[in-house]
């Protein structure tokens, strides 16, 4: 019986180990090895580590939790969790099972990316999702903002105002929202809605090549892509989502399940209009999760619940 399986093994997932090991409970963190920022080459705005390699964080974070004897690392994906009645059990592909008290979910979301031939292929590398991310290194290039979503759209005010006096906004195939068309325009910033078919080239070089042959050269490209949960551990487990699909926790990073916990992208609070997707708070809310948990499986062995 583990004190905690942490389910996905990003910043949120490690770090909650490391507190959780740090403490001497029994961890084992699941890792399916298919991180959100896998395709971006640099992460940023974590002191410390600004420009650091995603991948090298991982790795070392990895190195870190091998001072814990109590850590255990394993590489898999975890198909199923049921609840028991001292905790869960947990289903590895493969056939192995596992019990625990408590989890973390910290599996994150997927970037839904293949509406455009090419997106998905030069995502993180040519094409941000994040002016908060890579805004710096895009100042006084030559911008794009692909959708057609407010959120999306908006973008475009954004980067202009900071990073670019060179941005044009492109619909694919749909009119502008009615409540940018006026903004954009007091913005100076151009319009096309005719639908793009792909992308090419690399960062500093790109092209949107649109249905009608013509081709707009830029030098960057910001799109906020649609996303979903990564795993579907939360739904299966009855935990409350919130409209955009995100688990709701509270202020503890506690589920509505009780003994489930989960931070990362993976969830967000009620009150946020939005996911900070960050790895920085990633990894805090990991923290969080653990330092409560932790609590939480202190009390019940001292007989302070109820």
């Amino acid at each position: 019986m583990y004190d905690v399986i942490v389910v996905g093994g990003g910043p949120a997932g490690l770090n909650a180990a490391l507190v959780s090991g740090r403490q001497r409970r029994r961890v084992l963190v699941v890792d399916s090895g298919s991180p959100r920022n896998a395709p971006a080459s640099e992460m940023h705005m974590f002191l410390s580590r600004d420009g650091f390699s995603p991948a090298e964080l991982r790795k070392v974070g990895r190195e870190e939790l091998s001072a814990y004897p109590s850590v255990e690392l394993r590489m898999g994906q975890v198909d199923s969790v049921m609840r028991t009645e001292h905790g869960f059990t947990v289903a590895l592909a493969g056939g192995d099972t596992h019990r625990t008290r408590k989890l973390v979910l910290a599996t994150g979301q997927v970037d839904l990316t293949d509406t455009v031939d090419g997106l998905a292929a030069r995502f993180g590398r040519g094409v941000f999702h994040c002016p908060f991310c890579h805004g710096y290194e895009t100042q006084g290039m030559t911008l794009a903002v692909l959708g057609h979503e407010l959120p999306q759209v908006m973008q475009a005010l954004y980067v202009a105002d900071r990073f670019s006096e060179d941005v044009i906004v492109c619909t694919n195939g749909h009119p502008v929202p009615e409540s940018a068309v006026s903004r954009l325009a007091a913005a100076g910033i151009p319009v096309r809605e005719e639908p793009v078919t792909r992308i090419e080239g690399e960062e500093g070089d790109m092209r949107l090549v649109f249905a009608d042959g013509t081709v707009l050269d830029r030098q960057a490209i910001y799109h906020r892509a649609p996303t979903r949960q990564h795993s579907t551990l939360a739904e299966q487990l009855g935990c409350e989502l919130l409209p955009d699909g995100c688990v709701r926790v509270d202020e503890f990073q506690r589920t509505s399940v009780p003994g489930v916990y989960a931070a990362g992208d993976t969830a967000r609070l009620a009150a946020l209009p939005d996911a900070l997707t960050f790895v920085i708070t990633g990894a805090a809310d990991g923290a969080r999760a653990a330092v409560w948990l932790d609590q939480e499986l202190f009390r019940e062995d001292a007989g302070l619940t109820g």
